[in-house]
């Protein structure tokens, strides 16, 4: 499941169809990725807490708040969980996401 970002993003991190999306796919063991300020979507379901994460300077407190470990990478990875920090990564996010689905 993929977030992306820009900023119709913001409407959905506190969306709990959203957030409920995002758990399941967690529980099932999938790929959760959020590029922008998306990232903020998966910190505020609970998923980034513990975890590696970048995301746009938007929302670099939401994920803080969230207890993630925020790296400031372009792109980060933290097992199933690919983060990207804008629209400049958008390329390499996308790249990150099709090497891990042929992973899986």
């Amino acid at each position: 499941m993929i977030f992306v970002g820009g900023s119709g993003a913001t409407d959905y991190a506190d969306d709990p169809q959203a957030l409920s999306l995002a758990i399941e796919a967690q529980k099932h063991d999938k790929i959760l990725g959020a590029i922008c300020v998306a990232p903020v979507i998966l910190a505020k379901a609970g998923i980034l807490e513990g975890k590696k994460a970048t995301v746009s300077i938007f929302g670099k407190n939401e994920l803080t708040r969230a207890k993630a470990i925020y790296s400031g990478k372009d792109i980060e990875i933290d097992g199933k969980i690919i983060t990207g920090k804008g629209p400049a990564e958008a390329e390499a996010f996308g790249k990150t996401i099709v090497e891990a689905l042929k992973r899986q």
